[in-house]
C-alpha cells in the first residue's frame, strides 16, 4: 500500500508541476527572474541545488492581443554521498532549457485564449544532443482576469500535453487565485497553492504548498547496483514553505522561502520510464531565493 502511494503520489507530482506551470506563468509572465534553491544534504547523504534564470519578451500585435517569446534555464545539482557505483556519473550538472512561445488572444474585457507551445531540452549535455534530450509540450485554455474588481480574482482553465510523462494525454489544468480581503488573499491550483498577507504594497508573507520536479535524460548511462540501465533520473516532490517578498520598485520584486518536504523521492529510471533505484526518499530542509521583474 505505502508503494502504491508513492506511485501515485509522484505520478500526481509529475503531471501537475511539468504540465500546468508554464502556462499558468504565460499569462502574466516575468520579464526577468534569476533565483536559487538548496535542499541541503540529509539523511539520505543527497543534496540538491538548482539556479533558475527566466527571460520573457512581450510582443503586442493587433490593439489588444500579445505574443510571448521566452525562455527559462534550469541548472541542477544532485550531489550523493552514499557509496554506489554511479556516484562520479551523476555528480554533473542536469540542464532543463524551455523555450516558450505563448499568443494570448483577447477575447473579451475579461477572458483571455492562450496557447502555449514549448520545446524543451533536458539533458546531462556530456555528449552531442540525441533523441532522448529534447521533447515536446503544448497547452491550450483561457483565463479570467479581474484585476481591479472589488476583490480581484483569476481563473485558469487548460488541457496540456507533455510527452516526458509517463501517461501521454491531455490532461486538465485548474488556477484560482482571490484577494479576498485588503490584506488577505489565497491561490488553489498546480504547482502552487497557498495563501498571502499583504502588509501594504512593499512588503508581503506567503506561504505556500508546492508541488516541484524535474526529468533529465542520462547520456552516459548508469548501472544501477542491482536493477540495470538507467536512461534518466528524475525527482518529485510536495513541500511547505513560508516565506516573504519585498517590492523594491514597481513590478520588481525580492524574495526569499523557507520550507520542509512532505515527501520527495528522487530515481533513476530505465528507458521505459520504470523506477530501477531510489536516490532519495528522505525529507528535507528547502531554501529558496531570487530576484525578479514582472510587467
Amino acid at each position: 500500500m505505502m508503494i502504491l502511494r508513492i506511485k501515485l503520489m509522484r505520478l500526481a507530482i509529475a503531471i501537475v508541476f511539468i504540465m500546468s506551470f508554464s502556462f499558468v506563468s504565460a499569462q502574466t509572465p516575468d520579464i526577468f527572474r534569476l533565483e536559487y534553491m538548496l535542499m541541503p544534504r540529509n539523511s539520505a547523504d543527497a543534496k540538491l541545488s538548482r539556479v533558475k534564470l527566466v527571460v520573457n519578451v512581450p510582443i503586442k500585435v493587433r490593439e489588444k492581443d500579445n505574443i510571448i517569446i521566452g525562455a527559462e534555464y534550469n541548472r541542477i545539482a544532485f550531489d550523493l554521498l552514499r557509496g554506489e557505483p554511479f556516484n562520479d556519473e551523476i555528480k554533473d550538472y542536469f540542464h532543463v532549457l524551455d523555450l516558450n512561445m505563448a499568443y494570448v488572444y483577447q477575447y473579451n474585457a475579461d477572458w483571455r485564449l492562450v496557447g502555449v507551445l514549448t520545446p524543451r531540452l533536458s539533458s546531462t549535455l556530456n555528449n552531442p544532443l540525441e533523441k532522448g534530450d529534447v521533447s515536446i509540450n503544448a497547452t491550450v485554455g483561457a483565463i479570467l482576469d479581474r484585476p481591479l474588481a472589488d476583490k480581484p480574482t483569476r481563473l485558469v482553465l487548460g488541457i496540456a500535453y507533455n510527452s516526458t510523462v509517463a501517461l501521454r494525454i491531455p490532461l486538465p489544468i485548474i488556477y484560482y487565485e482571490k484577494r479576498f480581503h485588503p490584506n488577505w488573499s489565497y491561490v488553489v491550483g498546480a504547482p502552487k497553492s497557498g495563501v498571502k498577507y499583504h502588509f501594504n504594497e512593499k512588503h508581503m508573507l506567503q506561504t505556500e504548498f508546492i508541488l516541484d520536479g524535474y526529468y533529465v535524460n542520462l547520456q552516459s548511462s548508469v548501472i544501477s547496483s542491482d536493477s540495470g540501465l538507467a536512461s534518466s533520473i528524475s525527482t518529485s516532490a510536495a513541500l511547505v514553505t513560508f516565506g516573504y517578498q519585498h517590492t523594491l520598485a514597481k513590478n520588481m520584486f525580492l524574495y526569499g522561502y523557507i520550507g520542509h518536504t512532505l515527501f520527495q523521492d528522487g530515481v533513476l529510471r530505465d528507458q521505459e520510464r520504470n523506477d530501477i533505484f531510489t536516490l532519495n526518499d528522505e525529507p528535507s530542509f528547502y531554501f529558496r531565493t531570487g530576484f525578479r521583474i514582472g510587467i
